[in-house]
């Protein structure tokens, strides 16, 4: 497992609409996502700040199940 790069609130908004999360809403700096597959859904919020904490980066990854392998990938396209 690579390591969690330093990424924007926006870069990691990005990334997520690429693996099919839609953006929902927005409350001030923050935004909130949804994702269905199946029965499921997935829903996350992202803080828009200019640097995302790397533990809240890895929170985001775990609910929205994705790896930091497929992170990085998502972040090339």
């Amino acid at each position: 497992m690579k390591k969690l790069p330093l990424v924007s609130g926006i870069e990691i908004i990005k990334a997520l609409h690429k693996a099919g999360f839609i953006v929902t809403r927005q409350k001030g700096s923050h935004v909130r996502l949804k994702k269905v597959s199946g029965e499921k859904v997935i829903k996350i919020t992202v803080p828009l700040h200019k640097t995302i904490r790397k533990g809240t980066l890895k929170k985001i990854l775990e609910v929205a199940e994705i790896s930091v392998d497929e992170f990085l990938e998502l972040l090339k396209k």
